[in-house]
């Protein structure tokens, strides 16, 4: 197989194949621990690896030989219509254990299914019935035309946004069931939404940094585009290999439902008589319970168990979750998370002017009040009391 080994082919050559790599070793680990989402970012590697290969063949002599040539013409390497629903349904197969592939899914799929078939169709025209170039008469290869990179562009775009409103619910939806959020919330998902948000911008700033400098739209130019893609590859590759984690509180949500993403207030809301009897009367409701909820806190320290839930609070009260959520948020204006955390802090405080800490450590008090890290302790200590707990205990 020809390759011409040069500066520029050759260091594309290398996140070339760590994409490859990275992709089979996310398959083998998918596999051998039952992880879904491995096998959605490995076969999102390899449609990146696949979007360098035109201008690193290109510079290893493929452009310039046949029947080399031919097979980057009319074969479509560059998947711009799918890469985007391959990151939405990582983001969902992470933050939703029970996620599938489901056929009305498969529609996602279909604008990049339609380009293929169109390559295919300008294959078979001009190998079978032109016999020549008839659609490659100006040797240009069809996957950089100017249409296809913006629309393709544009889709990921907006995949990408999906999959921040998808990662925004799951983040309001895990602060108002659980009392270890932060715990749950996977730092590794935040990364690779700003690594590829980063892998959009390229394009956009590479066009604007053509105007001062007309080197870069240059074919050579061009080059340090693909280097720059290829590394943001390189780091979604291996950081996802090292991050292969997924939630285990199920969580699903159609971002394509409106009804589902809306968020009503009471300023855009038009009540009507009856509307404001029944919001008055939830209003009692309300705060009834959360009489029975400080009251619970209070003589039993629920907020003691590191992986409290509503759940376990509901069953407590003999109810469902949506009262205790809906009392919660009514009652102490504030989620179940911050809710639980607050008493932890209460009782942080309490123990200090105890003395507990001239026996045990800061940390140590605060794993005994329900915390699981430090890292959640101090950040909520310093939103309930506005200093750090060290500043805390020096102004005590």
């Amino acid at each position: 197989m020809l390759f011409e080994f040069g500066f520029y082919s050759s260091l594309l050559l290398i996140p070339f194949i760590h994409g490859i790599v990275y992709a089979l070793l996310l398959f083998w680990k998918g596999k051998a621990h039952q992880i879904n989402a491995n096998f959605w970012l490995g076969a999102f590697l390899i449609l990146c690896s696949a979007y360098v290969a035109p201008w690193m063949l290109g510079f290893a002599g493929w452009y310039d030989n046949q029947p080399y040539r031919d097979v980057l013409f009319y074969v479509p390497f560059q998947q711009l219509f799918w890469m985007g629903p391959l990151l939405y349904f990582y983001t969902q197969s992470l933050l939703n254990p029970a996620f599938k592939l489901k056929p009305k899914l498969l529609w996602h799929f279909a604008p990049g299914l339609l380009y293929n078939l169109g390559m295919l169709y300008l294959w078979v025209y001009d190998a079978f019935i032109y016999k020549g170039y008839y659609f490659y008469a100006d040797q240009a290869d069809k996957d950089f035309d100017p249409w296809y990179q913006y629309c393709g562009l544009a889709s990921m775009v907006v995949y990408l946004i999906l999959s921040l409103r998808y990662y925004q619910s799951y983040k309001n939806f895990i602060y108002d069931q659980t009392s270890f959020a932060e715990k749950i919330l996977f730092r590794w998902i935040k990364n690779y939404l700003i690594a590829f948000l980063v892998m959009l911008l390229l394009p956009v700033v590479f066009d604007v940094l053509g105007l001062f400098y007309p080197e870069l739209k240059t074919y050579t130019g061009s080059w340090w585009f693909f280097l720059f893609f290829s590394l943001i590859t390189f780091y979604i590759g291996l950081s996802g290999y090292a991050n292969s984690v997924q939630t285990s509180i199920p969580f699903e949500l159609s971002v394509f439902d409106p009804k589902a993403m809306e968020l009503e207030t009471a300023e855009t809301m038009l009540i009507e008589p009856e509307a404001q009897n029944n919001l008055a009367k939830e209003l009692d409701d309300a705060l009834i319970w959360k009489a029975k909820i400080e009251s619970l806190l209070a003589q039993e320290k629920l907020y003691e168990n590191p992986e409290l839930t509503l759940t376990e609070l509901a069953k407590k009260l003999q109810t469902n979750t949506s009262v205790v959520s809906k009392a919660i948020n009514q009652g102490f204006e504030m989620n179940f998370n911050d809710l639980i955390n607050h008493y932890r802090i209460e009782a942080v405080k309490e123990m200090l002017r105890q003395n507990a800490h001239k026996k045990s450590t800061l940390l140590g008090i605060a794993y005994d009040c329900g915390f699981n890290s430090k890292a959640t302790f101090n950040r909520a200590f310093k939103k309930n009391t506005g200093l750090s707990p060290k500043a805390y205990l020096e102004t005590a």
